[in-house]
């Protein structure tokens, strides 16, 4: 089949640029008019989006030219409005690039390209879920839950140095890795009784355990020492987001 006009392929979408098919259809009014006039019976974002192209001027200098990514139907419709053979023409071409692009073909071609980009998007999942050699010859720690102190000298020894705080950087250090939990919602940052105990959020995902412990007062009276521990799953999950987010790859 002869190109009469060039189809493009945009986020599995069949379009062509609205300057061309202006062109194309030999029309006489200028472009912005144009598509003022035909654009109104159409939605942005779905049936047509803007874009930007270049032309070369005459002293060799770029220059920006508004165009618009018109999808096949859109474009059928239009042809079709100007009332031209040569309208007529280019909605015969449409129809047959819709036909050859929803031939059985042409729709496994492109479930095998889907699939393809599918399985190649798992593969990077997996890689980046592989666990890192976060805790060097002392893994095993991972398998109990420690303090959130005892957690900042892991991260530092793993190279991470600085956290980032509503934006601005703090030195890694017990007291800023509990400030960094507060901010990102894993501890409760609300002065009260439940100041640095875990949020629901931060329970659910497995990250933290309650240790309690009784203590018998001088008058008999016997409160509850609560301490936040850090599981072995929330030791590996902390470890990976913070080399993460100071761009730090280990080899697992």
């Amino acid at each position: 089949m002869m190109e009469l006009i060039k189809v493009e392929i945009k986020n599995d979408t069949q379009v062509v640029s609205a300057r061309n098919l202006h062109e194309i259809l030999g029309v006489k009014t200028r472009f912005s008019l144009w598509t003022k006039q035909n654009f109104k019976h159409f939605r942005e974002n779905i049936d047509f989006t803007s874009v930007v192209t270049t032309t070369l001027v005459n002293n060799g200098a770029k220059r920006e030219l508004q165009d618009y990514a018109l999808t096949i139907e859109m474009a059928k419709h239009i042809a079709m409005m100007s009332g031209t053979d040569k309208g007529y023409e280019i909605r015969d071409y449409f129809i047959k690039v819709e036909q050859a692009w929803n031939s059985p073909e042409m729709v496994m071609k492109r479930a095998l390209e889907i699939a393809n980009k599918k399985v190649e998007q798992l593969k990077i999942e997996n890689q980046e879920m592989k666990p890192k050699a976060l805790f060097a010859d002392s893994v095993a720690t991972a398998t109990t839950s420690i303090l959130i102190g005892e957690l900042s000298k892991i991260i530092k020894q793993n190279g991470v140095n600085e956290l980032i705080v509503d934006e601005k950087k703090i030195v890694m250090g017990p007291n800023n890795l509990f400030k960094w939990m507060r901010f990102n919602k894993y501890l409760i940052g609300r002065k009260g009784t439940d100041y640095n105990m875990p949020t629901q959020k931060a329970m659910k995902l497995g990250l933290f355990e309650v240790k309690e412990k009784p203590k018998t007062l001088q008058d008999g009276h016997v409160v509850i020492n609560k301490t936040t521990k850090v599981t072995g799953k929330g030791q590996i999950y902390f470890v990976n987001k913070l080399l993460s987010e100071n761009g730090i790859q280990k080899e697992g």
